[in-house]
Protein backbone atom coordinates (compact mmCIF):
# COMPACT_ATOMS: atom_id res chain seq x y z
CA UNK A 1 0.00 0.00 0.00
CA UNK A 2 1.17 3.34 -1.05
CA UNK A 3 2.34 5.84 1.83
CA UNK A 4 1.34 9.14 0.93
CA UNK A 5 2.74 12.67 1.57
CA UNK A 6 0.30 15.65 1.68
CA UNK A 7 2.12 18.39 0.91
CA UNK A 8 0.44 21.97 0.50
CA UNK A 9 1.51 24.63 -1.85
CA UNK A 10 0.03 28.00 -0.08
CA UNK A 11 -1.28 30.60 -2.54
CA UNK A 12 0.30 29.41 -5.73
CA UNK A 13 -2.06 31.84 -7.48
CA UNK A 14 -0.84 34.87 -6.29
CA UNK A 15 2.62 33.99 -4.24
CA UNK A 16 4.45 32.36 -6.93
CA UNK A 17 7.11 34.35 -8.60
CA UNK A 18 10.30 33.61 -9.95
CA UNK A 19 9.38 30.07 -10.78
CA UNK A 20 8.88 29.12 -7.11
CA UNK A 21 6.33 26.68 -8.15
CA UNK A 22 9.52 24.56 -9.10
CA UNK A 23 10.17 24.17 -5.13
CA UNK A 24 6.53 22.48 -5.27
CA UNK A 25 7.85 19.98 -8.54
CA UNK A 26 10.86 19.25 -6.94
CA UNK A 27 9.45 18.14 -3.46
CA UNK A 28 6.75 15.92 -5.58
CA UNK A 29 9.65 14.46 -7.93
CA UNK A 30 11.45 13.43 -5.15
CA UNK A 31 8.81 11.99 -2.99
CA UNK A 32 7.98 9.53 -5.66
CA UNK A 33 11.78 8.28 -6.14
CA UNK A 34 12.19 7.63 -2.77
CA UNK A 35 8.88 5.30 -3.34
CA UNK A 36 6.07 8.00 -1.67
CA UNK A 37 2.83 9.17 -2.88
CA UNK A 38 2.41 13.02 -3.00
CA UNK A 39 -0.45 14.58 -2.73
CA UNK A 40 0.01 18.22 -3.71
CA UNK A 41 -3.01 20.46 -2.17
CA UNK A 42 -3.18 23.65 -3.48
CA UNK A 43 -4.68 26.49 -1.22
CA UNK A 44 -5.69 29.58 -2.34
CA UNK A 45 -7.39 31.99 -0.64
CA UNK A 46 -10.96 30.79 0.71
CA UNK A 47 -10.32 27.04 -0.44
CA UNK A 48 -10.94 24.40 2.52
CA UNK A 49 -8.03 23.55 4.75
CA UNK A 50 -7.32 20.16 4.07
CA UNK A 51 -7.65 16.94 6.90
CA UNK A 52 -3.79 16.34 6.45
CA UNK A 53 -0.89 18.06 6.12
CA UNK A 54 2.84 16.44 6.07
CA UNK A 55 4.73 19.96 4.76
CA UNK A 56 3.91 23.55 3.21
CA UNK A 57 5.17 25.27 0.29
CA UNK A 58 5.11 28.94 0.05
CA UNK A 59 6.37 31.34 -2.50
CA UNK A 60 7.15 34.96 -3.17
CA UNK A 61 5.08 37.51 -4.83
CA UNK A 62 4.49 41.33 -5.61
CA UNK A 63 2.78 43.79 -2.91
CA UNK A 64 0.04 42.93 -4.98
CA UNK A 65 -0.19 39.32 -4.66
CA UNK A 66 0.77 40.18 -0.48
CA UNK A 67 -2.80 42.17 -0.43
CA UNK A 68 -4.35 39.35 -2.16
CA UNK A 69 -3.70 37.14 0.01
CA UNK A 70 -3.43 39.13 3.65
CA UNK A 71 -6.94 38.22 5.06
CA UNK A 72 -7.34 35.29 4.20
CA UNK A 73 -3.56 34.98 5.80
CA UNK A 74 -4.48 35.75 8.91
CA UNK A 75 -7.64 34.30 9.21
CA UNK A 76 -5.42 31.22 8.95
CA UNK A 77 -2.79 32.36 11.50
CA UNK A 78 -3.47 30.03 14.37
CA UNK A 79 -3.67 27.00 12.46
CA UNK A 80 -0.02 28.23 10.63
CA UNK A 81 1.67 28.81 14.31
CA UNK A 82 0.47 25.63 15.68
CA UNK A 83 1.89 23.32 12.96
CA UNK A 84 5.22 25.24 12.72
CA UNK A 85 5.32 25.06 16.64
CA UNK A 86 4.25 21.25 16.31
CA UNK A 87 7.15 20.55 13.74
CA UNK A 88 5.38 20.39 10.70
CA UNK A 89 8.06 21.04 8.18
CA UNK A 90 7.78 24.55 6.34
CA UNK A 91 9.68 26.36 2.97
CA UNK A 92 8.96 30.29 3.01
CA UNK A 93 9.91 32.31 0.57
CA UNK A 94 10.52 36.09 -0.04
CA UNK A 95 7.28 37.46 0.62
CA UNK A 96 5.83 34.84 2.62
CA UNK A 97 9.27 34.69 4.27
CA UNK A 98 8.29 38.39 5.58
CA UNK A 99 4.63 37.49 6.69
CA UNK A 100 5.88 34.71 8.97
CA UNK A 101 7.91 37.84 10.60
CA UNK A 102 6.66 40.03 12.98
CA UNK A 103 5.71 42.75 10.64
CA UNK A 104 6.59 44.45 7.34
CA UNK A 105 7.37 48.51 7.07
CA UNK A 106 7.17 49.95 3.43
CA UNK A 107 9.41 52.89 2.50
CA UNK A 108 6.59 54.87 2.59
CA UNK A 109 5.96 54.05 6.13
CA UNK A 110 3.34 51.45 5.67
CA UNK A 111 2.93 48.57 8.58
CA UNK A 112 1.98 45.01 7.22
CA UNK A 113 1.64 42.83 10.55
CA UNK A 114 3.17 39.16 10.05
CA UNK A 115 2.19 36.49 11.66
CA UNK A 116 5.10 35.63 13.96
CA UNK A 117 6.44 32.38 13.53
CA UNK A 118 9.71 33.68 12.43
CA UNK A 119 11.25 35.91 15.46
CA UNK A 120 12.24 38.90 12.24
CA UNK A 121 11.02 42.03 10.99
CA UNK A 122 10.72 43.76 7.74
CA UNK A 123 11.67 47.31 6.37
CA UNK A 124 11.43 48.63 3.09
CA UNK A 125 14.49 50.19 1.57
CA UNK A 126 15.11 52.01 -2.35
CA UNK A 127 17.85 49.42 -3.11
CA UNK A 128 17.51 46.12 -4.15
CA UNK A 129 19.69 43.27 -3.38
CA UNK A 130 19.83 41.18 -6.74
CA UNK A 131 21.58 38.04 -8.05
CA UNK A 132 23.25 34.60 -7.47
CA UNK A 133 23.91 33.92 -4.29
CA UNK A 134 25.71 31.47 -2.20
CA UNK A 135 25.31 31.41 1.56
CA UNK A 136 27.13 28.64 3.88
CA UNK A 137 25.14 26.71 6.45
CA UNK A 138 25.87 24.27 9.00
CA UNK A 139 23.44 22.03 8.49
CA UNK A 140 22.53 22.12 4.77
CA UNK A 141 26.51 22.93 3.24
CA UNK A 142 26.54 26.05 0.37
CA UNK A 143 23.05 26.77 -0.35
CA UNK A 144 22.54 28.95 -3.91
CA UNK A 145 19.75 30.52 -4.93
CA UNK A 146 18.82 33.63 -6.79
CA UNK A 147 17.72 36.68 -4.60
CA UNK A 148 15.48 39.30 -5.41
CA UNK A 149 13.88 42.11 -3.02
CA UNK A 150 14.59 45.58 -1.71
CA UNK A 151 13.07 44.60 2.00
CA UNK A 152 15.90 44.60 4.66
CA UNK A 153 14.52 41.73 7.34
CA UNK A 154 16.58 41.67 10.81
CA UNK A 155 16.38 38.86 12.81
CA UNK A 156 15.54 39.12 16.64
CA UNK A 157 18.43 38.08 19.22
CA UNK A 158 18.44 34.21 19.06
CA UNK A 159 16.81 33.56 15.95
CA UNK A 160 19.00 31.18 13.79
CA UNK A 161 19.78 32.16 9.82
CA UNK A 162 19.60 29.57 7.66
CA UNK A 163 23.13 30.91 6.39
CA UNK A 164 25.35 33.31 6.20
CA UNK A 165 27.01 35.32 2.99
CA UNK A 166 30.57 36.67 2.75
CA UNK A 167 29.59 39.97 0.77
CA UNK A 168 28.00 43.21 2.23
CA UNK A 169 24.79 44.49 0.36
CA UNK A 170 23.52 40.60 0.44
CA UNK A 171 21.37 38.22 2.16
CA UNK A 172 18.63 39.52 4.80
CA UNK A 173 19.65 43.27 5.26
CA UNK A 174 23.23 43.78 3.70
CA UNK A 175 24.46 44.82 7.10
CA UNK A 176 24.97 41.68 9.29
CA UNK A 177 25.61 38.56 6.52
CA UNK A 178 22.83 36.44 7.34
CA UNK A 179 20.19 34.98 5.20
CA UNK A 180 17.28 33.65 5.89
CA UNK A 181 15.98 32.12 9.11
CA UNK A 182 15.49 28.70 11.12
CA UNK A 183 12.56 28.48 13.69
CA UNK A 184 11.64 24.43 14.72
CA UNK A 185 11.07 23.47 11.26
CA UNK A 186 10.14 26.48 9.50
CA UNK A 187 12.55 27.37 7.00
CA UNK A 188 12.12 31.03 5.60
CA UNK A 189 14.72 32.45 2.79
CA UNK A 190 14.99 34.86 0.09
CA UNK A 191 16.33 32.57 -2.56
CA UNK A 192 14.59 31.97 -5.63
CA UNK A 193 15.61 30.06 -8.66
CA UNK A 194 13.74 27.96 -7.60
CA UNK A 195 15.61 26.86 -4.52
CA UNK A 196 15.16 23.29 -4.26
CA UNK A 197 15.69 22.09 -7.40
CA UNK A 198 19.34 23.04 -7.00
CA UNK A 199 19.88 22.12 -3.32
CA UNK A 200 18.82 18.11 -2.79
CA UNK A 201 19.63 18.83 0.94
CA UNK A 202 17.55 20.92 1.99
CA UNK A 203 14.88 19.31 -0.52
CA UNK A 204 15.40 16.01 1.46
CA UNK A 205 15.71 18.23 5.06
CA UNK A 206 11.79 18.95 4.49
CA UNK A 207 10.96 15.69 3.34
CA UNK A 208 12.71 13.18 5.62
CA UNK A 209 11.36 15.26 8.64
CA UNK A 210 7.55 15.10 7.02
CA UNK A 211 8.25 11.48 6.49
CA UNK A 212 9.74 10.69 10.27
CA UNK A 213 6.72 12.99 11.66
CA UNK A 214 3.94 10.74 9.76
CA UNK A 215 5.27 7.45 9.87
CA UNK A 216 7.90 7.16 12.29
CA UNK A 217 11.05 6.34 10.16
CA UNK A 218 12.22 7.15 6.54
CA UNK A 219 11.98 4.31 4.99
CA UNK A 220 12.81 3.76 1.52
CA UNK A 221 12.55 0.05 0.77
CA UNK A 222 9.84 0.42 -2.40
CA UNK A 223 12.26 2.37 -4.26
CA UNK A 224 13.22 0.53 -6.98
CA UNK A 225 16.75 0.72 -8.81
CA UNK A 226 15.62 2.89 -11.61
CA UNK A 227 14.25 5.25 -9.30
CA UNK A 228 17.62 5.20 -7.55
CA UNK A 229 19.26 5.94 -10.62
CA UNK A 230 16.93 8.73 -11.84
CA UNK A 231 17.46 10.35 -7.99
CA UNK A 232 20.78 10.21 -8.87
CA UNK A 233 20.84 12.23 -12.21
CA UNK A 234 19.31 15.20 -10.42
CA UNK A 235 21.53 15.29 -7.85
CA UNK A 236 24.35 15.36 -11.07
CA UNK A 237 21.82 18.14 -12.42
CA UNK A 238 21.62 19.97 -8.88
CA UNK A 239 25.28 19.74 -9.25
CA UNK A 240 25.73 21.31 -12.71
CA UNK A 241 22.99 23.81 -11.80
CA UNK A 242 24.95 24.94 -8.56
CA UNK A 243 27.80 25.03 -10.22
CA UNK A 244 26.94 27.74 -12.88
CA UNK A 245 24.66 30.22 -10.85
CA UNK A 246 28.04 30.17 -8.27
CA UNK A 247 30.03 31.60 -11.01
CA UNK A 248 27.27 34.11 -12.43
CA UNK A 249 26.85 36.60 -9.62
CA UNK A 250 24.09 38.49 -11.72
Amino acid sequence: MARTIDVVSLYPKDMNIYGDSGNVLTIRRRLELYGYEPVVHQYNQGDDWPDQVDLILGGGGQDTGQKKIIDDFYHRADLLRSLAADGTPMLMICGLYQLFGEYFETVDGTRLDGIGVIGAYTVGQNVRMIGNLVEHSDQFGDVIGYENHSGQTFLREGVQPLGTVNQDGRGNNGEDHTEGARVHNVIGTYMHGSLLPKNPAISDFLIETAVTRRYGTFDTSDQTPEQAKELARLDQVATNARKAAAERPR
